[in-house]
């Protein structure tokens, strides 16, 4: 594996060179691969630290050229140490400005109320009144639908702005593998102007 190789990736991911030199290995030399290689390991990795307490962080805030749109998020992490850290900030900012861009209502599925998705789930079901399909393929697609709310409200679930690719989750997740710190997204708020 060239030595060239293994900056190229290190510069890339902040990885370390063993890492990147196993990433390069198992990708047959293709950096792309082994950057998927190195999230994948880091993401793993974040799965296991994600059940820890984390009782620091930051509260940032992010307001739109023109001060018509506003948002306030509460990262936390482990340690003051990582919340005092850029790249720490700078991930809370990133967030706070996916939240403006996109205007999630929740944080995680497990915030939404269990009767909103019984009530969206009615509406879906109504939708289907009279259709000649099958129950079960009724509700298979229900359940998709379902998904699909989730997916368009809760911010862990939103494609990243700035990368299409990757879920708000998997961009938490690669920085809990960089910092080897759990670190949770407590709360958010966005204000717009006229809207209550």
């Amino acid at each position: 594996m060239s030595l060239d190789l293994i900056k190229e990736l290190r510069a890339k991911t902040s990885a370390g060179v063993i890492d990147c030199k196993k990433a390069l290995a198992e990708a047959d030399g293709d950096i792309e691969k082994a950057i998927e290689v190195l999230r994948e390991k880091g993401i793993a990795k974040a799965v296991k630290k994600s059940g820890r307490a984390a009782n620091q962080g930051i509260i940032t805030a992010y307001i739109h050229p023109g001060a018509q749109l506003g948002v306030l998020v509460e990262l936390n992490c482990e340690t003051d140490f990582v919340a005092r850290t850029d790249e720490f900030k700078n991930l809370a900012d990133e967030i706070a400005l996916q939240i403006a861009a996109t205007d999630p209502n929740y944080v995680s599925r497990d915030e939404v109320p269990a009767e909103l998705i019984e009530k969206e789930r009615e509406i879906y079901t109504k939708q289907f009144e009279g259709d000649k399909k099958p129950a079960n393929v009724i509700e298979k697609i229900i359940d998709g639908k379902v998904e699909s709310f989730y997916k368009e409200h809760c911010l862990l679930e939103l494609p990243y702005i700035k990368n299409e690719k990757i879920v708000i989750a998997d961009l938490i997740k690669e920085h809990i593998a960089k910092f080897g710190e759990n670190i949770l997204v407590g709360r958010f708020v966005r204000f717009k102007i006229g809207e209550v």
